[in-house]
């Protein structure tokens, strides 16, 4: 398997990962304060990362004052921010809708690629981001319910998006490369620090609680987090930016499939055939044209 080909089944395997974080912040959204939640996926995701590195001899790096402050950033939007954010649109908001606007990821990562990054994608990828919109839009027209909340869970949600699209591209622009472990550690010790201090203000939790709460809460914090930023660190390495953005459309299948199984929300036709648009658009990549052009000097 080439290296190229490795890139796309990491990547791959990490967005259906991040599409069930959508279901396990449902199960947390009822019971947990979101920045609670989030402290609490840290801890117990960091020991694990603490772990690995050292029994893999992964050392610490070496960085500028630039990268340390880029990396605070790029903890504090994805880390926290897509965490608390999700979960906090979710108490307004079905599983289904949040894994439908969460397909915007696609459009946001592909912006922030070629206006953040300076990336100058082939055509064939912005065919691959156009139709894998176009299996959103054909998931958002059988989307499920329309609370009193919707719209300020979708927007809430939405602004998760946002903080994911800077979390999985903003490492491009250090200066000095990191080891994807490495890096996934110092995600979480951050995220972990930036969400302590706000989980202090927040109601209290302990009575209210539940245990399908907490083991959510517990597996976002070792498969997603441990796996999934592993698998997209290493992903991401061996591929441009613009190319990685496409596979963030496999975040809104995982999760729509997952609302479907798990949850018991509906899953209609149209949403089978915006399912079938998004695998296409990530197939798509397999063409031999399908290559992002460098970046700017």
């Amino acid at each position: 398997m080439s290296k190229q080909a490795q890139g796309y089944v990491y990547l791959s395997l990490a967005m259906v990962l991040v599409g069930s974080t959508v279901i396990a912040s449902k199960i947390i959204a009822a019971d947990l304060p979101p920045f609670t939640a989030t402290a609490l996926r840290f801890v117990v995701a960091f020991p694990l990362f603490l772990l690995l590195m050292r029994a893999r001899t992964t050392p610490w790096p070496r960085l500028t004052r630039r990268d340390w402050l880029l990396l605070l950033l790029q903890a504090g939007a994805g880390s926290v921010g897509y965490t608390t954010l999700l979960i906090s649109g979710l108490k307004f908001t079905s599983a289904a809708d949040a894994g439908v606007i969460i397909g915007t990821l696609p459009v946001v990562s592909a912006a922030i690629a070629i206006v953040v990054l300076g990336e100058r994608p082939h055509p064939s990828l912005f065919f691959a981001i156009g139709l894998a919109a176009a299996g959103v839009l054909a998931i958002v027209s059988k989307s499920g319910n329309a609370g009193p909340h919707s719209l300020s869970g979708g927007a809430l949600i939405f602004g998760a998006v946002v903080c994911e699209g800077l979390f999985i591209l903003l490492n491009k622009r250090l200066n000095t490369p990191i080891q994807p472990l490495a890096l996934s550690s110092l995600m979480a010790g951050f995220g972990g620090a930036i969400a302590a201090p706000f989980a202090l203000f927040e109601p209290a939790w302990v009575e209210a609680a539940t245990v399908p709460a907490f083991a959510a809460v517990v597996y976002y914090a070792l498969v997603p987090t441990v796996g999934g930023f592993l698998l997209w660190y290493a992903g991401l390495a061996k591929v441009s930016g613009t190319e990685a953005s496409v596979f963030t459309a496999l975040a809104p299948v995982s999760a729509v499939l997952l609302a479907y199984t798990i949850l018991d929300e509906p899953l209609g036709l149209s949403q089978a055939l915006g399912i079938g648009c998004v695998l296409i658009a990530v197939l798509t990549l397999a063409l031999p044209g399908a290559r992002a052009l460098p970046g700017k000097p």
